[in-house]
């Protein structure tokens, strides 16, 4: 019978047991809230994952779990995250209104205009001196926006802000509800999955929206005119997030945190915004297929709609200032870094 010496076998164990650790594999769920169909799965959330996958050597595993599967509404994805009932979640800013309050600054008509790959290299920019205190709890991977909020409307033709006096428009946030206010119409909450069943039963008469949602809610059946802006300057956007329970984040060993910062670079933030226009110029193109009146405002009234917006910046800076927070600040910030890195080729 072969005998191993003591030592040697001690030896043995330990480089056994040292393999075993760094092959070890870190396990992450992340919750989202919306169909797999969709661009935002097919082409942020399922990419992102397999970059951080592939950055670990094979050690991290990410299962996403789109439409809400693990449970609860999309406004408890936030605290799903922070108490760390899931590692990780993607999610609209906009679904718990007032949470990321200094963020909303990106969400603002007039400082949000139509290039979405700067505004996520502003936020980027940003982020260290003047966002980071909203997202307590949290590691945030990326912050994005889309491509910003058009008109998509059931059964009316829509040329001025007067044609929305009274109307009743889905709103994707509070910011967005206050766009819709000053342009004399009623703004309506509801997750963007609801939308459809609202469009057809006239509970809405259209939705503040980009177009990349338009394939996978067959919005292109629900609307009859589609209205943008000349340019395709929009009305605000929206924000988002993908971020991490943050005691998950800090239990994590370097290698493995870097293999996420990795896959949440600038490079990544500025291909959001090119992703994000691309589904987007795909959901006009489904719309004008499907005989659906798709049409760019001219410069003028372009223009008028700008002024009639324009007091949503100030109401919340308003806000911001009731806070303690400096609104007036952020939207001077917000604008230079869009600006710069509009300017930078974004």
């Amino acid at each position: 019978m072969l005998r191993i010496p003591a030592g040697a076998a001690a030896l043995a164990s330990a480089l056994v047991l040292a393999a075993t650790a760094s092959a070890q594999e870190y396990k992450f769920k992340l919750h989202h809230f919306l169909s797999e169909l969709t661009p935002s799965h097919t082409e942020i959330i399922a990419p992102w994952v397999e970059r951080v996958e592939a950055n670990s050597g094979g050690r991290v595993d990410i299962e996403i779990y789109p439409s809400m599967s693990l449970g609860g509404k999309p406004p408890e994805l936030v605290s799903q995250a922070r108490d760390g009932v899931v590692d990780l979640v993607w999610t609209l800013n906009g679904y718990t209104p007032g949470l990321f309050p200094r963020t909303e600054v990106f969400e603002l008509p007039t400082v949000y205009r139509n290039d979405p790959s700067a505004a996520n290299l502003a936020m980027r920019a940003m982020f260290d001196a003047d966002l980071a205190e909203d997202y307590a709890g949290l590691k945030v991977m990326f912050l994005q926006v889309h491509t910003g909020n058009g008109l998509h409307m059931v059964d009316r033709e829509v040329r001025a802000p007067a044609d929305l006096a009274g109307l009743n428009l889905r709103t994707p946030s509070r910011t967005g509800a206050w766009v819709i206010e000053a342009l004399g119409a009623n703004p309506v909450a509801m997750p963007v999955p609801d939308l459809p069943q609202a469009l057809s039963r006239k509970v809405v008469d259209g939705a503040l929206l980009p177009w990349d949602i338009v394939p996978p809610l067959k919005l292109q059946e629900q609307t009859g005119f589609q209205v943008d802006g000349d340019g395709q300057v929009r009305l605000g956007t929206s924000t988002f997030q993908l971020s991490m329970n943050l005691e998950r984040w800090n239990g994590l060993p370097p290698d493995i945190q870097q293999a996420f910062l990795d896959a949440s670079d600038a490079a990544w933030a500025e291909e959001l915004g090119h992703i994000w226009r691309r589904a987007d110029d795909a959901g006009i193109a489904i719309s004008e297929e499907a005989g659906v009146d798709y049409y760019r405002l001219t410069p003028e009234e372009t223009a008028a709609f700008e002024a009639a917006v324009a007091p949503v910046v100030d109401r919340w800076v308003a806000d911001m200032e009731s806070q303690g927070i400096d609104g007036a600040g952020l939207v001077e910030r917000a604008r230079a870094a869009i600006a710069e890195n509009a300017a930078g080729g974004s």
